[in-house]
């Protein structure tokens, strides 16, 4: 238990600086601007225009200029120096996915882009797996992450948090006295042999003003520290790959009058990977068959258009400002995988085999934000209240056909499918969801006290069709009707000019997803089907925050200990025992529980508040410690050939160890450096002691920017200065400590990025 003493020691040190640093000379408001990050204005924890130090939890802002100066091209890149939040990614093929706020992850954390929902993850077996990967970072202009369960302003889902991508709006590049914009960016990262390109263009009059921004991206395979190449499942090296990508933003604002605004929004998105799966090749062993050839082509695209109102100032008795938006959204992810294979008896079963994953989601959506400001005595009053409607439907279906090459017979049957297959029937879900939020302000604002409530409704509504049916003939399907209550009381007192206490309670939950509630398939050969469960409930959260923020011209810091109760988790497809024809049952129950808890500490200092003589000069760093437990049934052997049913504690593996980072910067007005540090110590805590448990390790990144010409700019960076060999927490899956294959997982060597922007 020293580590927390070590963070909370490391927090009081950096308070005494900043306290001393109050009492230095006066810094100026732009090197304000830069040092201080609980100035920056939020919008998604309190669904209001919000400073991070006046709301009662720990939120993350990343801006524009922010991405451009650390070269983010991805949502690792994006996240790389905020402990607490991680990014998975998979070996081989399916490259990025999961982003795990504070040892959650999956569906369980809300990503949306505008207030509306990207599409769900969704994987099953190793040729399928549809990730939440949607969003092009060049097109967005912030970046905010609400830790902790959200449920009381966004529902399902914000079990774990929000991660709230702000598309750029045309008034971002709209000066005042400046009716048009134009801007582009090229660039090129050595770790993935990427190149990529943007422009953007705006234009503004009186009434009327739009933007086009339109990019491309392509490479290859990113790079691992793996030694082993060839083929075979002992590569450690990634397989290759040829990247390519596209995204387009467009809006058209009209606006009627100073307070009042139409926007009509049109976003695409797509990627395209082709993998030669190396990894893949060879002789199987569970079949014997040797695969000469595995290719793998993944497509996935995101397409949205929405239209929206905002008024900021009216004359009613139920509102000061609203803002409401419809929307519609469209999602897939396909899969193709062709596998050649020979060395089976006879000779003429060498065949080729094709299967093809596909996943889709098509969302509509209403959603209505209002707020009104009164006075009650002393009390000053920010009530907002909404509502969220909005209807998905989600599609999945695998197919396949094998073609034996020297016949020339072609089967759909590939033991134990027969394709088509869908894995869950096609499901509509329907949402509709009332929310109050009151920010009570007393005493001039030094005490702010924020209660809300959300009432959510929702409905899943399976339909079978033909190919269902056919693949899963007597399953029963079920309907899903939930009404869920999620209250939140958060308070904030400002007790001292630049010292604040903050803290409150939060319940989340996660509705029973789709695919949980009606799994599909039955297979009488292998001795196993599954059933709907209609009684499944939703996974609950009830979460405890409290914090210590300090905040002055010169520096900040913020200290945060975290306490979240986890109910009702969903173990998918657990075996319940055998039915009437002697078949093995699964069934998605609630089983299982857990608890996560932590500290998290962020801090800036600008030196040049201590002494003239370190003007330019400023410290930024945070640090995140945590742990978690999960208590669910597991078969236990009590004594030799005797195994009993019971309870166990093991530590979640999704849970990262202590992470830190640090860095010094240095910028003048028209150039820049920065040197950042991540630290990440022993993940010692996992579920199984034969697990592999990752060592510590500490990288340097080196960063500058120079503007040499008005308008213009360069960007760059190298990373991991050392050339240290490590695995981020995110990339290992479960593996034996023993495994020859963990270079498989390691992170790239020394690379370095490069990016020019050019604007006027």
């Amino acid at each position: 238990m020293n580590r927390p003493t070590l963070l909370v020691s490391a927090l009081w040190l950096a308070l005494a600086a900043t306290a001393h640093a109050e009492t230095a000379a006066d810094a100026s408001a732009d090197a304000n601007a830069e040092a201080n990050e609980l100035e920056r204005i939020q919008v998604t924890a309190t669904r209001s225009e919000r400073a991070i130090g006046d709301v009662p939890n720990t939120v993350d802002v990343i801006d524009r200029e922010r991405m451009e100066t650390l070269l983010v091209r991805d949502l690792k890149d994006l996240f790389r120096y905020e402990p607490g939040i991680s990014v998975g990614s998979s070996f081989g093929r399916f490259g990025l996915g999961d982003i795990r706020v504070r040892g959650l992850g999956g569906n369980r954390v809300r990503i949306q882009t505008d207030g509306i929902p990207v599409s769900d993850a969704f994987s099953i077996g190793s040729f399928s797996n549809a990730n939440r990967n949607f969003v092009d970072l060049d097109t967005l202009k912030r970046v905010e992450v609400v830790r902790g369960p959200t449920s009381s302003l966004y529902g399902s889902d914000a079990l774990g948090g929000v991660v709230s991508f702000i598309t750029k709006d045309p008034s971002d590049y709209l000066e005042e006295g400046k009716d048009a914009y134009f801007g582009f960016k090229i660039g090129y990262d050595s770790s993935w042999d990427g190149l990529f390109g943007g422009a953007t263009a705006a234009f503004g009059g009186e009434r009327w003003s739009g933007l086009v921004a339109v990019s491309h991206r392509q490479g290859q395979e990113t790079e691992n520290q793996g030694e082993v190449g060839g083929t075979g499942s002992a590569r450690t090296q990634p397989n290759p790959q040829d990247l390519d990508g596209r995204s387009v933003l467009a809006k058209l604002v009209l606006e009627t009058s100073e307070n009042q605004r139409f926007k009509l929004t049109v976003e695409g998105n797509e990627d395209d990977t082709d993998t030669d799966m190396l990894t893949s090749r060879g002789r199987q062993a569970l079949t014997g068959a040797i695969n000469d050839s595995v290719i793998a082509r993944d497509h996935q695209s995101r397409a949205r258009v929405s239209f929206g109102h905002e008024m900021d100032a009216i004359d009613a008795g139920f509102a000061d400002r609203l803002d409401w938006q419809v929307y519609r959204q469209d999602s897939q992810t396909t899969q193709y995988t062709r596998e050649i294979r020979s060395g089976l008896a006879p000779p003429t079963l060498r065949d080729m085999r094709e299967r093809e994953f596909d996943f889709d989601q098509r969302a509509y959506g209403l959603q209505a934000n209002f707020g009104k400001d009164f006075s009650t005595g002393s009390a000053q009053h920010a009530l907002s209240y909404g509502l969220d409607v909005s209807r998905t439907e989600t599609r999945q279906k695998r197919d396949g056909l094998r073609t034996f090459l020297v016949t020339g017979a072609t089967t759909p049957v590939m033991s134990p499918d027969v394709f088509p297959v869908r894995d869950f029937p096609i499901s509509k879900t329907t949402t509709a969801a009332l929310y109050v939020q009151d920010e009570i302000s007393f005493a001039d604002g030094a005490f702010r006290l924020i209660p809300a409530v959300r009432v959510d409704r929702y409905e899943l509504k399976p339909q079978a069709d033909n190919i269902f049916t056919e693949d899963n003939p007597g399953v029963a399907l079920s309907d899903i009707s939930e009404t869920s209550v999620s209250p939140k009381l958060g308070a904030v007192w400002h007790f001292n000019e630049d010292w604040s206490l903050f803290g409150g309670y939060s319940r989340g939950f996660r509705s029973p997803p789709y695919n949980d509630v009606n799994i599909g398939f039955t297979n009488a050969a292998f001795g196993y089907t599954a059933i709907a469960n209609p009684d499944l409930k939703p996974e609950t959260s009830d979460g405890l925050e409290a914090g210590l923020r300090f905040s002055s011209a010169a520096a900040y810091a913020s200290l945060s200990a975290y306490y979240n109760r986890y109910d009702d988790f969903i173990e998918s497809m657990r075996f319940i025992g055998f039915n009437d024809d002697g078949l093995m049952v699964y069934q998605s129950q609630n089983i299982a529980e857990a608890k996560i808890y932590g500290l998290e500490w962020k801090a800036g200092l600008e030196l040049g508040a201590l002494s003239d003589k370190w003007n330019g000069w400023s410290l930024r760093g945070a640090a995140a410690w945590s742990r978690g437990e999960g208590r669910g049934p597991e078969e236990v052997e009590v004594s030799p050939g005797v195994v009993e049913e019971r309870q166990v504690t093991r530590n979640l593996d999704t849970v990262d160890p202590l992470t830190a980072t640090l860095g010094i910067a240095y910028d003048r007005e028209n150039w820049g450096a920065e040197l950042a540090g991540r630290f990440v110590g022993r993940k010692d805590r996992v579920s199984d002691s034969s697990l592999y448990q990752q060592a510590g390790y500490g990288v340097l990144d080196l960063y500058a920017h120079w503007a040499f010409a008005p308008g213009a700019t360069v960007n760059m960076g190298v990373f991991n200065l050392a050339d240290r060999k490590y695995s981020e927490a995110g990339d290992v899956p479960l593996v034996n400590g023993t495994s020859t294959l963990l270079d498989r997982y390691t992170s790239p060597g020394r690379n370095f990025a490069v990016s020019l922007s050019v604007n006027w």
